[in-house]
């Protein structure tokens, strides 16, 4: 478990098929306390997140990073949000669906991509520091330092998922979390306009 920023940590698992590893993130902003994309917990990290108090909130981006998040949602008894748009494509009962441009708790303002993986892909966005984007399958940090997109044949159209990812150039942001691969704590606005002129 390490710590990105203030009041946001990571922790991995190494997926032995991927060869990446697959983060979730745990964020305290205020008085929320708020799991992103979870892996399975590695032992420092479920001791932090018990530390901290109750959990309040598991925030899932999209239908393929529901990951460990009806685990969690039992053992804190707390809240999960997943996308509207890919609700119906996973096999869970959230307690609540959000759609773009919605805020959700923390001040995380929800960015839907259009023309990704699945329908419901988002980003998520906080106005904290310079700038913090969170994304699920959107963009990989592979190599570290650098972001990729998935596969070609994930997408319908590989350009129009490139077109829907520019979207978030709009934010300002110097950070991208990533749940596969590694995440960018600086300059990883510039690492996004790279990976989209590919």
């Amino acid at each position: 478990m390490k710590q990105l920023l203030p009041g946001i940590w990571q922790w991995s698992w190494f997926s032995e098929e991927k060869q990446l590893n697959f983060n979730g993130l745990f964020l305290t902003v205020g008085e929320h306390k708020i799991v992103i994309d979870p892996p399975p917990m590695t032992a420092d990290a479920s001791t932090l997140i018990r530390r901290q108090g109750a959990l309040d909130y598991i925030i899932v981006t999209n239908r393929d990073h529901i990951r460990e998040a009806v685990t969690y949602q039992a053992e804190f008894r707390c809240q999960l949000h997943v996308p509207e748009a890919d609700a119906t494509q996973m096999e869970v009962k959230p307690s609540k669906t959000f759609k773009d441009g919605e805020l959700l708790p923390g001040g995380i303002w929800a960015v839907q991509l259009k023309d990704q993986k699945s329908p419901g892909e988002s980003a998520l966005y906080i106005q904290q520091g310079k700038g913090v984007l969170i994304v699920g399958d959107a963009l990989i940090g592979k190599p570290a330092g650098a972001l990729s997109l998935l596969a070609p044949e994930k997408y319908g159209d590989i350009g129009k998922a490139k077109e829907g990812l520019r979207r978030l150039l709009k934010y300002n942001f110097d950070s991208i979390l990533v749940g596969d691969g590694a995440s960018i704590i600086g300059g990883a606005k510039q690492a996004l306009e790279h990976a989209l002129q590919a």
